[in-house]
């Protein structure tokens, strides 16, 4: 397995493509419920098969990733070759920007001394996707771009 494998939810959610995708290897309903109970081996790596194919998809089609935490923000653009960042810090202990009031201070304080910014740029490794989903692992999540942008209007990005 590539990535990781779907959730209950997710698989729940996506349960009309799963079955597509039994469909495409010619598995009917009545076939997978024999092969869940007979060689649950196989089930589980069909469930891993596909649960690789939704994120190649997914990781493919992302943009922009966001990890966010009390003072600190990791915003990433996901580009063709390589991604590119910008960080915040506020170095300010009792300001938590994962809160309405904490992150309408960081928008008043940007020149304060506390409020740090970086960027950097990082060719992707030989397999972009997996990059990618690294970060999600560690707490990124997939977004529009929108925090990206608005910083980056205060920042040059190399």
């Amino acid at each position: 397995m590539k990535y990781a494998r779907l959730t209950k939810e997710q698989f729940e959610e996506l349960h009309t493509e799963f079955i597509n995708f039994l469909a495409t290897q010619s598995i009917t309903a009545q076939e997978w419920a024999e092969i869940k109970k007979t060689k649950p081996e196989v089930a589980e790596e069909e469930l891993d098969i596909f649960s690789d194919l939704v994120w190649e998809g997914v990781l493919s089609k992302a943009t922009y990733l966001e990890h966010i935490s009390a003072n600190q923000m990791h915003l990433f653009e996901l580009g063709k070759d390589k991604m590119t960042l910008i960080a915040v810090k506020v170095n300010q202990d009792d300001i938590d920007i994962t809160t309405k009031e904490g992150y309408q201070w960081l928008q008043e304080h940007l020149a304060d001394e506390s409020v740090v910014f970086l960027t950097a740029s990082k060719d992707y490794g030989e397999h972009p996707n997996t990059d990618k989903f690294n970060l999600i692992q560690q707490g990124a999540i997939i977004t529009k771009g929108d925090l990206y942008r608005w910083f980056g209007r205060f920042v040059t990005v190399k």
